[in-house]
């Protein structure tokens, strides 16, 4: 799991951000308003959430548009499924994964 995943997720605003998402498409005027944020905050946290894949935008005239990544999401909630069970999310020749075996 890439690591600025967690950074993304590791900002109050941002997971507001993400919550208003799930709600579909969202226009950058109406996180604004949400959060009471200004602009270049907004931008800032956009701009990390986008890097990680987190979302994606749209950009029609002056204003973005942007939609949660469903798949950036399967892929996290996967992960954390993974060390629930106790086996790794990559799997590796010799059977091993980051120095533990499927039944440890």
């Amino acid at each position: 799991m890439d690591p600025e995943v967690f950074k993304a997720l590791s900002d109050g605003n941002r997971l507001k951000i993400l919550e208003m998402l799930t709600g579909g498409e969202t226009c950058a005027c109406r996180i604004l308003e949400a959060l009471s944020i200004t602009q270049p905050t907004l931008s800032h946290h956009m701009k990390v959430l986008q890097e990680c894949g987190l979302v994606t935008v749209r950009k029609s005239g002056r204003w973005s548009y942007y939609t949660l990544s469903r798949d950036k999401l399967a892929e996290i909630i996967d992960y954390f499924v993974s060390l629930r069970s106790g086996r790794c999310s990559d799997t590796c020749t010799d059977g091993r994964c980051c120095g533990r075996s499927e039944t440890d």
